[in-house]
């Protein structure tokens, strides 16, 4: 199943919500869980971004749902990408390199 990376930064009131209720965080990861997709692993970063959440979804267009429903809320802004495994890259580059020779 594909994967991706989601960085997010608090909005204000993302921030004020948290603050009020830190365990807010496990509630969304089971509502993320409902539109599709699981989360695989969730940090909080020091820095540009608040979060880096590992997510595996079954396609883009489920990530793509859960990034615009959770960034339409105005807690938190998401910037998701896909990513794949080293294993999976290099395959593909020996795949390629097969077909280039």
């Amino acid at each position: 199943m594909p994967y991706y990376v989601m960085l997010t930064k608090l909005t204000a009131e993302g921030r004020k919500t948290l603050m009020a209720n830190p365990r807010r965080l496990f509630e969304v990861n089971k509502e993320v869980e409902k539109m599709g997709a699981k989360v695989l692993a969730q940090y909080s970063l020091l820095g540009a971004y608040d979060f880096i959440n590992i997510l595996e979804a079954p396609s883009n267009e489920v990530v793509a749902r859960v990034s615009s429903a959770l960034g339409s809320r105005g807690t938190l802004e998401p910037l998701t990408m896909a990513a794949m495994s080293i294993q999976e890259f290099v395959r593909e580059l020996e795949t390629a390199k097969i077909i280039k020779d």
